[in-house]
């Protein structure tokens, strides 16, 4: 990373960095690029690519319709009823 670009984004950003932490940034991303250009030099090609570290299994259910409550049931504790369905105070006339 340039200082010139490491200052715009400062601003961007709205960051005021004194010169030795813009340096110590700098610094950081300069060991970065090292780092990236090691690893561009190890031989890959002969590697299966992976999308994942681990193996993932999908723990997919069967879609199964269960009724696990009765109506009735469900409004046993409503104030009133009709049709089955819950009879609620009108607000708006």
């Amino acid at each position: 990373m340039e200082k010139e670009y490491l200052i715009k984004l400062e601003k961007v950003n709205e960051l005021r960095l004194e010169d030795a932490e813009r340096e110590n940034v700098l610094a950081f991303f300069e060991k970065r690029a090292e780092d990236l250009a090691s690893l561009e030099e190890v031989e890959t090609s002969n590697i299966t690519r992976m999308v994942h570290v681990m193996p993932i299994t999908a723990g997919i259910r069967e879609d199964v319709a269960i009724k696990k409550f009765e109506r009735d049931d469900l409004q046993k504790g409503a104030p009133e009823t009709t049709d089955g369905y819950w009879q609620v105070p009108r607000l708006v006339e």
